[in-house]
């Protein structure tokens, strides 16, 4: 007979969700051990298997995808549940899950997180930083309450709002070749070294593949932990960047850099709210949408 508990369902959903037995005992607040023979006890119960382990990490079998449809449902029941009751004990209780893209995450996020979270005492926010393609997915798969994600990706069948806009642009030490230009095309830059994230972020993750459609490969000399940064190294020269407009005209008021808007179309950052049904979501992540979709404070 299977006994699978909560703790049992949220921890399979989050070694899922993080291809990993290891990441997934971090998120749901476990030590590896203790993650690793909850799994077996549940595989045993079963009397199947429900990961495939390589050296890349895991990845569900039909069993294991079978449960994490169900897994996924319960939880998010008990989580409508606790928001639903929380108005009966004076306030919400409970976690959004969010997943965003990395401009969003780094420029925008920020400030509204703040404001909410100083409303909402009861209410934490977990976030994630994914490419709007694996956005797109993971919600529609139920593995987040919501995710923001760059305008021009399909968001198929999922309710969209619109957040905030940006663009792209590249940046350059004064003084630079490219400097002296009005506006500059993503093939051209790929012409010169660059400074930007560290490979396992999602914006350097999306420029990668636009530079392999180009045929041509990211010089990266140095990868850092922020926009920031990477205008910093820019401005002692080492090479050119590709960061938000809003980093680059905070930047440039203090660092010596210039800022060239880039040509191409997927430059322009309409970023949109997704999610699978906004009316299945618990009121403290409705709340939280309405929170994301109100104007920006002057």
């Amino acid at each position: 007979m299977m006994r699978f508990d909560l703790v049992d369902l949220g921890l399979f959903r989050h070694v899922v969700e993080a291809g990993s037995i290891t990441h997934g005992a971090v998120r749901a607040n476990l030590a590896l051990a203790a993650a690793s023979a909850r799994i077996r006890a549940m595989e045993v119960s079963l009397g199947a298997a429900l990961l495939t382990r390589s050296r890349q990490g895991v990845t569900p079998t039909p069993a294991g995808r079978a449960l994490l449809v169900h897994a996924r449902g319960l939880l998010d029941g008990i989580d409508r549940m606790q928001g639903d009751l929380a108005a009966f004990s004076g306030g919400a209780v409970g976690q959004v899950h969010v997943l965003s893209n990395t401009n969003a995450l780094t420029e925008f996020l920020p400030e509204v997180l703040s404001a909410f979270l100083a409303r909402q005492s009861g209410v934490s926010v977990e976030i994630e930083e994914r490419t709007s393609d694996e956005i797109v997915g993971l919600v529609a798969e139920g593995g987040a309450d919501l995710g923001i994600v760059a305008g021009t990706v399909d968001t198929g069948a999922l309710e969209t709002y619109p957040f905030r806009q940006d663009r792209f642009v590249a940046v350059a030490a004064v003084g630079h070749p490219l400097g002296a230009a009005a506006a500059v095309a993503f093939a051209d830059v790929l012409e010169h070294d660059l400074v930007g994230l560290d490979r396992t972020s999602a914006l350097t993750r999306f420029l990668a593949d636009k530079a392999a459609r180009t045929g041509r490969p990211m010089r990266l000399r140095v990868q850092l932990r922020s926009f920031d940064a990477v205008c910093r190294l820019v401005e002692c020269g080492v090479g050119l960047g590709i960061v938000p407009e809003t980093t680059a005209a905070r930047a440039a008021r203090t660092m010596a850099i210039v800022v060239v808007p880039l040509l191409d179309p997927w430059a322009v950052r309409d970023l949109t709210i997704c999610v699978r049904a906004f009316a299945a979501l618990p009121a403290f992540a409705q709340d939280f949408v309405t929170h994301l979709r109100a104007p920006p404070t002057a």
